[in-house]
């Protein structure tokens, strides 16, 4: 090895040795009689002081040193005179005695500090750089960790890693596949996973009873902040288990990573209905480190004369606690952000519930002084609260709502990041209809079981069904979803009969998986964890960038290598693959 230690780990109990360091120097200053150099690793940072009294020439090649030069330095540990309790090795400094230039450096385009002038573009374009940073290189620690734990505990319950094929075969659920040209199979095409699901249900039929895999998933799908094209699972299948051993070994999976990762201690997580969830929050993923539940208005406020509501499926509103001193500029400001496109409310109706006691609203030509007390009852308001009331469309306003209550939390700080709320959403819809192509399409996949009580009204009532499936949602967002598996085939070819594939579809897309369940298929089922937004959560970031080493932007680009990019006439001629003008 080149260096004797780390630039993290030297303390006062090193006074006296003679070390070796490596690393890149972070920044220097020359105070005259003597110049101090930074050099940083990823474990850690150290101060080398180069005094002019014992070797001049020493003190010059260190005052040629640049921002981000590679060195090797050699020197004896010495007690520091002006202490840094703010580092590990503010205690001591290395005296010097040996300076090797290893690389030089040319001036980075943007500062490799905890706080940096480098916008998003440029950073992600010197990726490399940027992971020098220790917030950056920080997450990644922390993705290490999490991923380490997840396999420690996994394995310490009978759980075997299995990789799973990359090159699959495509199909016709879900999200766009990537496609892989098959030189050797013209006019034939791979796909890249969305998932490992039907081997993984496989590897059940194998008697592989209890698989995962850290899997790298890939869809084309629109990118957002927690959404990449690439991706990357914790994947799990377990038999002979019903759904309350999935959660139960996955909610202690996940109480093992808060509690050797964060040291923070869970009891056990609270579960909700889908059909609740929507109902007072609007969400399948709702937000639960605050309140402001959905209260529905239809049974006090219709009859008044006031269209809006006496037109509305349904008017439903939230208690935002402590803000009847909005100003109306404050007001109108978040009405006019709830009719931005991406929410599509048509207005705002508010009661403001006074310091006073008195009540005042923005239908107060509807509704009198009486008639807002019933308003402030079912809200449970007291003084100082403000309500807020939505109408419409029971979908979309509930929809809309939730955005407006999330907003309302970050506006007063409920939404800590340092906080966190776990939860369950069991029994979603098995299927949900689409407008678009005119039928119905799996809420989760086409291999999520139905609740055996509602297989009936699949002929009858398909809408209605509810499928054996369960989400953990942290901090509102989704951190994991799975199901109990399909693994008989009659059952199998009715589901995809439901989603619309005629016989001969389904044994071209999945012959192969209803082929296996009629070797002996057991009873099976899984759950997959997305371990880039589960980093996230717990580093407490908004977005997943940050914890993937080389992620792409909201074009699907990796502009450091400059990928997608073209690819020579050659290679299009070997995959005959034509090209249009």
């Amino acid at each position: 090895m080149l260096r004797t230690h780390t630039c993290g780990e030297l303390n006062i109990s090193h006074v006296g040795q003679n070390v070796i360091l490596c690393g890149w120097v972070q920044k220097s200053r020359d105070l005259g009689g003597m110049t101090f150099v930074d050099v940083r690793d990823r474990y850690g940072l150290t101060q080398l002081v180069f005094n002019t009294d014992t070797d001049f020439g020493l003190r010059e090649s260190a005052r040629q040193l640049g921002r981000e030069f590679v060195i090797k330095a050699s020197g004896k540990v010495i007690e520091r005179t002006s202490k840094n309790a703010k580092i590990p090795t503010g205690e001591i400094e290395i005296a010097v005695d040996n300076l090797e230039i290893l690389n030089s450096s040319r001036i980075p385009p943007f500062l490799i500090e905890d706080e940096t002038d480098g916008g998003e573009e440029l950073r992600a374009k010197y990726r490399y750089l940027d992971l020098r940073r220790n917030p950056i290189r920080n997450n990644l620690v922390l993705r290490h960790r999490m991923a380490q734990e997840v396999r420690k505990y996994l394995d310490g319950l009978g759980f075997i890693e299995v990789e799973t094929p990359v090159l699959i075969k495509s199909t016709p659920e879900g999200a766009r596949d990537f496609v892989v040209p098959s030189r050797m199979n013209p006019g034939e095409f791979y796909a890249l996973p969305q998932s490992p699901q039907t081997f993984k249900q496989l590897l059940m039929v194998s008697g592989f009873d209890r698989y995962f895999q850290i899997v790298k998933c890939f869809r084309d799908e629109d990118l957002r902040a927690d959404r990449q094209p690439e991706f990357t699972q914790i994947d799990c299948e377990m038999a002979f288990i019903t759904q309350e051993d999935i959660l139960h070994i996955f909610e202690g999976m996940t109480r093992h990573l808060f509690k050797t990762v964060k040291d923070i201690h869970f009891g056990a997580f609270p579960r909700m209905q889908y059909a609740d969830a929507m109902r007072i929050y609007g969400s399948d993923k709702p937000d639960i480190r605050f309140g402001m539940q959905f209260v529905e208005l239809n049974d006090i406020v219709k009859g008044k004369g006031f269209g809006v509501f006496d037109n509305a499926e349904l008017v439903v509103g939230i208690n935002a606690k402590g803000c009847a001193e909005y100003t109306r500029k404050q007001l109108d400001e978040l009405t006019e952000w709830l009719k931005r496109p991406q929410i599509g409310a048509t207005g705002l109706v508010y009661c403001r519930y006074n310091s006073d006691s008195t009540l005042k609203s923005s239908v107060d030509k509807f509704y009198g002084e009486d008639e807002l007390t019933n308003w402030a009852a079912a809200f449970n308001a007291e003084p100082g609260d403000l309500m807020l009331v939505l109408a419409g469309n029971a979908d979309k306003v509930r929809k809309q709502l939730n955005e407006l209550r999330l907003e309302m939390g970050n506006r007063l700080g409920l939404r800590k990041k340092d906080e966190f709320a776990p939860l369950w959403v069991l029994d979603f819809p098995l299927l949900e209809w689409d407008e678009e192509t005119g039928r119905y399409h799996a809420m989760h996949h086409p291999f999520t079981s139905p609740k055996p009580e509602d297989i009936p009204m699949l002929d009858t009532a398909p809408g209605t069904v509810r499928a054996n499936a369960y989400d953990l949602v942290i901090n509102g967002t989704e951190i994991g979803g799975g199901s109990i598996r399909i693994h008989d085939r009659d059952l199998q070819a009715l589901m995809f009969k439901h989603l619309g594939f005629s016989k001969e579809e389904a044994q071209k897309q999945f012959g192969f998986l209803m082929d296996a369940f009629e070797y002996g298929a057991p009873p099976h089922g899984g759950i997959a964890f997305g371990f880039d937004r589960l980093c996230s959560i717990f580093a407490g970031l908004d977005s997943i960038r940050d914890v993937m080493a080389f992620p792409k932007n909201n074009s699907g680009r990796d502009i450091m290598i400059d990928t997608p990019s073209t690819i020579s006439a050659d290679q299009m001629t070997e995959l005959k693959i034509k090209t249009t003008v």
